[in-house]
């Protein structure tokens, strides 16, 4: 089972993604909040799987819990739930370890499958919104500049590498491409990871985006 934490100011969002979700035989929401510092606690009491975490609450908000709930030794993947009128919000958002987003107007029948994929270790983030998302960033000379120098470590294939992660692409989707092994390619993101200091595939792919790798 995958165990979701629904987290939402407004309460008939929580109702309904929970129903939505309960749906599914092979998910549960084992808890539900309604502002950034109940989120902490609610992981911390019920452990879930995955956290889809709204980000504009009142008091403690979801950039905060995001960030406490990432302080945590056993933290689980979060996902922003966003209606992408706030572009700047889910960066950061991305930025502090989100594994992603997914926009509240996500058709019910695409949601569980997007829950799934999330759980599963793998990226939510549709690489035409991740272009948006990095555009004030890459429009910047320093964060171009500080994102190649932070790639300069990697050697020529764990930038390929890195740059299928920027366009979203699975662990098979990427093996396919560059006619090599799963096992080799997990191998490849986990070093790619360790170097570059990323908490999850997301925030290397924002900076596969900053440093203009892998775009097409």
């Amino acid at each position: 089972m995958i165990r979701v934490l629904v987290v939402d100011d407004e309460p008939m969002v929580c109702v309904f993604l929970s129903r939505i979700l309960g749906s599914a035989d092979d998910i549960e929401v084992v808890d539900q909040a309604h502002d950034g510092a109940a989120a902490v606690e609610a992981v911390a009491r019920s452990r879930p799987d995955l956290v889809l975490m709204d980000l504009r609450m009142p008091g403690v908000d979801g950039l905060t819990a995001i960030e406490r709930i990432n302080a945590r030794p056993d933290a689980p993947p979060i996902v922003v739930l966003t209606t992408f009128d706030a572009d700047q919000y889910v960066l950061r958002a991305l930025r502090l370890g989100a594994a992603g987003f997914l926009v509240k107007s996500t058709p019910p029948e695409s949601l569980i499958g997007l829950v799934r994929v999330a759980a599963d270790g793998h990226t939510v983030l549709s690489p035409a919104a991740a272009r948006r998302l990095v555009t004030a960033s890459t429009d910047s000379r320093s964060a171009r500049d500080r994102a190649r120098q932070q790639i300069s470590t990697l050697t020529e294939r764990e930038v390929e590498v890195l740059g299928c992660l920027g366009e979203g692409l699975s662990n098979a989707r990427i093996a396919a491409r560059l006619h090599l092994s799963e096992a080799t390619i997990k191998g490849y993101v986990s070093r790619v990871l360790e170097k570059l200091g990323c908490a999850n595939r997301t925030q290397a792919g924002l900076i596969a985006h900053e440093a203009g790798v892998g775009q097409r």
